[in-house]
């Protein structure tokens, strides 16, 4: 054990004191000390009930016979932080939270780590510190929240509040109504109850082996979370004992499990950036995974169908069986010898799994899906040198291939002033540039804008083109992550008010009707803008961030 070099007698008295401060004892200090990194804060409701999940946690671990230590670390809501100056913090707070547990673990040298958090940005990061420390290490998240009361046809969540704004706009909703949703669109805490971002990446880790089986989605009110916590307090001692370390289970092709389940769940574009940010972490180069995204994505039937492609939400697929049954039907297309945080292979995890019931409208068989392809596309072209990600299972196929004239705007905040204003017409591609990871910086959500294009009725006849990103609650016609960004010099750029744009799914393609001849004069006349932020972390970030095809993180 790494504790014991630092609390061996005589030498390390002084760290041995340092503990009994606090009330540990010598039995205390004899056993592995396990480190509990908890994003618990009474600011994010996806963590609201981590706090109370941790002491589970510890006593599953105190049965093991391990010593458990809890230490607080960064994180943050997407949810407050949209449409705001918040917004640029989130992205970055990936890598800052990573950072911020390798502080702790390393400096106190702990002997294994379970690490909660359930929101955007907390899933990817505790994944890039796991495999950066790769000691033996177990993810577990708060669950998700119950959907509320019905509203425009489906389950309320908070996005609907959103959607409300722009049925105000559009004089389909008066204010008393929209204020009183407030109250009822989220009956309590967890992670947001569509198939967002935040349960996206829960999935994606569960799909790694970096979660029990089942963990990812069981609701954060239900009494089986809790017996969860404490069962992954018990597993992590296994895995210390057997030095069953991340980097045994985050392999390659663990990456290509996760991919696969996200195209078959019609997971968040926002999965694409943190798998390829974890994939960098491990030395598998962006390129490759994107290759990946390419392939992987048209074999993959898409087979799970929920809020934002349905009316269902993440409760009702976690009922139907969750991410387990998911795999099971997915088995034959999976590396089923991974290693995953049981101590078993995904195949010895999968034996005793049942597949949805015959009437199940959440999960479908390979046999007879919702797609022939999956949920996630990467697109290219002439406006897309290096990638465009968008999402066809949350897009109408009536809108799998549009072509309109550009409205530019050079910021989220003008973009939405222009949609609540009625600016925004039948036919037109809202075109949303210098958001990316160093223009916005921090590659903000235009989760707003298409959110208020959906409530304005123009969903079906208008799009976004953004390097900036979407929430996995959008729908619509979008594409994201645009690279490169405006603010590397990337075409997005140099769109003008009037330009043809064509989005073209089936072909992966997304156009500029504008000759190179045109686009290079253009660029001649270009420059690069001034940074927003000079100081502080996120001045850091803007200076060292990669593209969104590298995965946005920071590089040095």
């Amino acid at each position: 054990m790494r504790s014991e070099k630092i609390l061996k007698r005589p030498d390390f008295c002084f760290n041995r004191g340092v503990y009994k401060s606090m009330g540990f004892s010598d039995k205390d200090l004899s056993k592995p000390i396990i480190g509990i990194a908890n994003c618990w804060s009474e600011v994010v409701p996806g963590n609201y009930n981590l706090r109370e999940l941790a002491k589970h946690v510890k006593y599953g671990i105190y049965a093991a016979g391990g010593t458990p230590v809890e230490f607080g670390v960064t994180g943050v809501c997407d949810g407050t932080a949209q449409g705001n100056r918040g917004m640029n913090f989130c992205l970055p707070s990936r890598d800052l939270l990573a950072y911020d547990i390798e502080i702790m673990a390393e400096a106190h040298q702990l002997d294994g780590l379970v690490l909660l958090g359930s929101c955007d940005k907390n899933v990817p990061g505790l994944l890039l510190a796991a495999v950066r420390l790769n000691l033996p290490t177990i993810i577990l998240p708060g669950g998700p929240m119950q959907g509320g009361v019905v509203f425009d046809g489906r389950k309320s969540d908070l996005t609907s509040l959103s959607e409300g704004c722009g049925m105000l706009s559009a004089g389909t909703l008066d204010e008393e109504s929209l204020y009183d949703l407030e109250n009822k669109v989220a009956p309590g805490c967890g992670s947001c109850s569509f198939y967002g971002t935040a349960n996206t990446m829960c999935c994606i880790t569960e799909a790694l082996g970096m979660i029990l089986p089942g963990g990812a989605l069981i609701p954060a009110v239900y009494a089986e979370r809790s017996r969860c916590g404490f069962a992954t307090g018990e597993a992590i001692m296994h895995l210390v004992k057997e030095n069953i370390l991340p980097r045994d289970i985050i392999t390659e092709e663990a990456i290509d499990n996760a991919i696969r389940v996200l195209n078959a769940t019609g997971g968040s574009t926002n999965g694409v950036l943190h798998l390829l940010a974890l994939a960098r972490e491990i030395g598998i180069p962006s390129k490759k995974i994107m290759e990946k995204f390419d392939t992987i994505g048209k074999d993959t039937p898409l087979i799970v169908k929920i809020n934002p492609a349905a009316t269902y939400n993440v409760e009702d697929l976690y009922h139907d069986g969750g991410i387990p049954t998911v795999m099971k039907h997915l088995e034959g297309l999976l590396h089923t010898g991974c290693m995953t945080v049981t101590g078993k292979t995904v195949k010895e995890n999968l034996e005793n799994v049942r597949y949805a019931s015959s009437d199940s409208k959440v999960i479908k068989t390979v046999e007879e899906p919702f797609s022939r392809t999956g949920g996630i596309c990467v697109v290219r072209g002439n406006l897309a040198p290096e990638t465009g990600i968008t999402k066809p299972s949350a897009i109408d196929p009536k809108m799998h291939v549009f072509t309109g004239t550009a409205r530019v705007f050079n910021s989220e905040e003008e973009a939405e002033h222009a949609i609540l204003s009625n600016e925004i017409k039948a036919g037109n591609v809202v075109v949303i540039r210098y958001e990316g990871p160093k223009g916005g910086p921090g590659m903000r959500e235009m989760f707003k804008a298409m959110k208020y294009l959906v409530g304005a009725g123009l969903a079906l006849s208008t799009a976004i083109v953004t390097d900036g990103r979407f929430s996995g609650t959008n729908n619509g016609c979008f594409v994201g992550h645009i690279s490169p960004e405006a603010a590397e010099g990337g075409p997005i750029g140099l769109v003008e008010d009037g330009d043809e744009i064509t989005i073209n799914i089936p072909e992966q393609s997304i156009h500029l009707h504008v000759s190179d001849e045109e686009l290079a004069e253009r660029k001649k006349n270009w420059k690069r803008p001034e940074p927003k932020f000079r100081k502080g972390y996120i001045g850091l970030y803007e200076k060292y961030a990669t593209s969104a095809s590298e995965g946005g993180v920071i590089d040095y």
